[in-house]
């Protein structure tokens, strides 16, 4: 009988759940894991695999599940904690967590989307590193007011580092962008918008990979810059922005 599968990562094993059969199982987060895995889900026969986003972490295991042609969705952890709550399941464990995957996986049914490839994961991790580097800059000159002159020059030496390092940075990505016509293509047809730069236009190519394929509207309220609705009978409620990708947001 075909099974929907929850994946709970963790860094020393991972957790799975079946439904709507009920069965729970690990493996150790290694390659063997990984082989034990491959080789026992595909008689599942699942509809679809459910894990949540985990940074690096999750990376070795959707990318073995994939090249073993199972159908994998890599959801965000608020969608599945809200699927939990709604069902009146609040305690977390790993087997709690892996059986809001499976639940997820049968009721909810996230669409899968195509895995980025090799590249477009370097050119995320390179753009994800830029991002804190460019917050520290930006904060770093509101914390020296009042400091005394050793925390002054330890902070102009940071700063100093830092500026090297986002300058590095920018070098690599841009070395990676021209060595694929493909992506200096796509960066060349979104610089040409007014106002799109060459990092803004990396930050949309890599963070909206389906811009082009969806609505403005749609587009928009992945970004989080579409006002939600706050409507309730015959109140009109105040329209908010909130939610969606930030870091898009806040280089838009």
């Amino acid at each position: 009988m075909p099974c929907c599968v929850g994946l709970e990562v963790a860094t020393a094993q991972w957790d799975m759940a079946l439904r709507p059969s009920g069965e729970r199982w690990a493996v150790p987060n290694d390659a063997s894991g990984v082989m034990t895995l491959v080789d026992r889900v595909p008689a599942l026969h699942p509809p679809l695999m459910v894990l949540e986003a985990t940074g690096g972490l999750a990376r070795a295991v959707t990318s073995a599940v994939a090249t073993a042609g199972l159908p994998v969705v890599v959801v965000h952890p608020r969608q599945v904690r809200d699927g939990a709550r709604a069902t009146g399941q609040v305690a977390t464990t790993d087997a709690v967590e892996a059986r809001a995957r499976a639940h997820c996986a049968d009721v909810i049914r996230p669409t899968p989307r195509p895995l980025p490839d090799a590249q477009t994961q370097e050119l995320r991790a390179l753009l994800g590193r830029r991002q804190p580097l460019i917050g520290m800059r930006t904060a770093a000159p509101h914390r020296l007011a009042g400091t005394n002159a050793r925390l002054t020059k330890a902070s102009a030496a940071h700063r100093t580092w830092r500026k090297a390092a986002i300058a590095t940075l920018d070098d690599d990505l841009e070395t990676i962008r021209r060595a694929s016509p493909l992506w200096r293509a796509n960066d060349d047809l979104v610089q040409r918008a007014t106002g799109m730069g060459p990092v803004c236009a990396r930050t949309v190519l890599l963070a909206l990979p389906a811009l082009g394929t969806r609505t403005r509207q749609q587009s928009a309220a992945v970004v989080g810059v579409a006002p939600r609705h706050g409507d309730s009978g015959t109140l009109r409620g105040r329209r908010m922005l909130w939610g969606g990708r930030a870091h898009v947001r806040t280089v838009l």
